[in-house]
């Protein structure tokens, strides 16, 4: 049977890691990677550079898989755009479903302006993101965009712990921050010490 074809937003390889690994079997998975989000631009380009590692890896070590990638520039007025008026709100506020949507939304119209039968993205492993906002968000642009959203909470299963194993193994780059200017800034204000690992 032909696989459908996925269009996967992925914020950084580590969290691709384990999200692949359960999607592999049933999509050919084209990794998206859009996150004009991440600050500054040498960080994103950082993140991005692992992205293309460990596809280069999964394309060594597991053949059979079908994986590619497709970038994106860097975007980064448009997120300063719709973020705007909500700068000092702490991570997990205001300002991330209006990020979560920005990405998704990117990915919803690629999806369709491309053929692909399904979108999705990774941010649902990370116990840092809300899982019930980011579902919300990618079934309205599912209906809103004709193209299927793949609703999946991908911590489950310990996707997270997992992911976190596969990158150990890869050796993988794993930031601490989840990406933004806005985030960061408070987050080393209020907490300079523990930065947490996305």
């Amino acid at each position: 049977m032909e696989k459908k074809k996925l269009l996967l937003h992925s914020c950084c390889a580590p969290c691709s890691t384990s999200v692949i690994d359960q999607l592999k079997e049933n999509y050919d998975i084209t990794i998206f990677y859009y996150n004009p989000n991440i600050y500054p631009e040498e960080e994103y380009l950082k993140r991005k550079a692992e992205e293309i590692k460990y596809i280069e890896i999964l394309h060594k070590t597991q053949p059979n898989v079908s994986i590619s990638l497709l970038d994106s520039d860097y975007d980064k007025d448009s997120f300063y755009s719709a973020v705007k008026g909500l700068e000092k709100e702490r991570e997990g506020g205001a300002r991330c479903p209006v990020c979560f949507r920005l990405r998704l939304e990117k990915t919803a119209n690629k999806a369709k302006e491309m053929g692909f039968d399904v979108f999705g993205t990774t941010l649902t492993v990370s116990p840092h993101k809300n899982s019930e906002i980011i579902t919300k968000i990618g079934l309205s642009l599912e209906e809103e965009y004709g193209i299927k959203y793949l609703a999946e909470n991908f911590k489950k299963k310990d996707g997270y712990k997992k992911s976190i194993e596969l990158s150990k193994q890869n050796n993988l780059y794993r930031q601490n921050y989840c990406g933004c200017e806005f985030a960061l800034k408070i987050q080393q204000k209020e907490e300079p010490n523990s930065l947490k690992q996305a």
